[in-house]
């Protein structure tokens, strides 16, 4: 996924709880926040999750996040676990949420209780 993805930081299963499963990192992440940084929006992937079915828009599939210096894609794979990929600001969004939609459809069998 980091490979086919041009501009890819970093990548992440993550528990709704902030606690990563699985990460895998660009080695150029190492000066950056961005692991905390996945893990307090955890928090706002819930928040949002919560709030759409409170409102009735039904469930969240997908959050983007950009900042100055990276664009966040969160891909909710279930009440428990979402995806998240980090990319640089010129990073290939497009690309990037294709391969979480990818990614999603092979692990939610296995993230699903």
């Amino acid at each position: 996924m980091m490979v086919r993805t041009d501009g890819c930081i970093g990548a992440l299963i993550m528990g709704m709880d902030g606690i990563p499963v699985e990460e895998i990192w660009n080695p150029i992440a190492q000066d950056m926040n961005f692991d905390i940084a996945v893990a307090e929006f955890s928090s706002v992937v819930k928040n949002v999750c919560r709030l759409n079915n409170s409102i009735g828009l039904g469930k969240l599939n997908e959050l983007t996040l950009s900042t100055e210096n990276g664009i966040f894609i969160f891909r909710i794979v279930s009440k428990d676990y979402f995806l998240a990929m980090i990319l640089c600001p010129e990073g290939n969004l497009g690309r990037g949420r294709y391969e979480l939609r990818r990614a999603e459809l092979l692990l939610e069998k296995e993230l699903v209780f």
